[in-house]
């Protein structure tokens, strides 16, 4: 079985993702790949500087993160424009990957971590979707502690994306990571045998 994973920013993807994994899960990780495209050479990111500028690398031809959060976060028509660059690859890239990982073991669960499942319109590559859960205030704690922002740069990044609650009607599964890590392993353990999956 392919699953699509996919929840808000802070929300605790990866650590779902990571737990899945320990248990037999093979993922895919979207972030990963979106991170390959932006490496000096990839053609993606020479078509993001094209668009937004030489100012978006630093010295060493590399991508500042930063500097291009600052712009897309704030401006709804530059994140447009970056998603049209970039998901198109991405995507291609991770339906490669999973189709690989699926006939390598196919009574294995493939897992794709997607943030922008929803947001890019994925939802039919998958057989189920499993949403991570966390209340927006909890997300916001996090992605402030976690990353250094203020309040107002914490929201812009929330804002980006679908809220959290329209995610969590759209799921097959959720899993509630407001809690600890422990909580967060016994409802995995639970979905684990709900799918009847080895162990």
């Amino acid at each position: 079985m392919i699953m699509g994973l996919t929840g808000g920013i802070a929300s605790g993807k990866s650590t779902v993702s990571a737990i899945l994994a320990e248990k037999g899960a093979k993922v895919v990780d979207a972030d990963a790949i979106a991170r390959e495209v932006m490496l000096p050479g990839h053609e993606v990111l020479a078509a993001v500087a094209k668009h937004f500028g030489e100012g978006i690398l630093l010295p060493d031809e590399t991508l500042n993160r930063s500097k291009l959060g600052d712009i897309v976060f704030r401006d709804p028509e530059a994140l447009k424009a970056l998603n049209e660059l970039t998901h198109p690859a991405i995507r291609r890239i991770t339906r490669e990957r999973m189709q690989a990982l699926e006939k390598e073991a196919p009574e294995r669960l493939v897992i794709a971590d997607i943030p922008l499942l929803f947001e890019s319109g994925q939802e039919d590559m998958f057989e189920r979707i499993l949403v991570v859960y966390a209340p927006r205030e909890i997300q916001l704690e996090r992605l402030m502690k976690r990353n250094g922002m203020t309040r107002e740069q914490a929201e812009a990044r929330l804002d980006s994306q679908m809220d959290i609650e329209l995610k969590r009607t759209k799921a097959d599964y959720i899993i509630n990571n407001s809690g600890d890590v422990a909580d967060t392993e016994r409802q995995i353990a639970v979905l684990w045998d709900r799918l009847g999956l080895p162990c």
